[in-house]
């Protein structure tokens, strides 16, 4: 039976969990981290925004 290559095994998805002990993480890893949690941010405020257009649209078309 051939032996299993590292690089044909799927990719473990970074995550990040709110507390996390970060003690075991390299400098490279916290860089990813910080990255996927800007990433994160950008598409929160994003969504914010629409979410409040939305709202202001109503908000001006049911206005007495």
């Amino acid at each position: 039976m051939p032996a299993i290559d590292p690089d044909d095994l799927p990719k473990k998805k970074i995550t990040h969990e709110m507390g996390q002990d970060l003690a075991l993480l390299s400098v490279g890893e916290l860089a990813e981290r910080v990255a996927l949690l800007k990433d994160e941010i950008a598409r929160l405020e994003a969504e914010m925004t629409r979410k409040r257009a939305s709202q202001t649209a109503a908000d001006a078309f049911f206005k007495k």
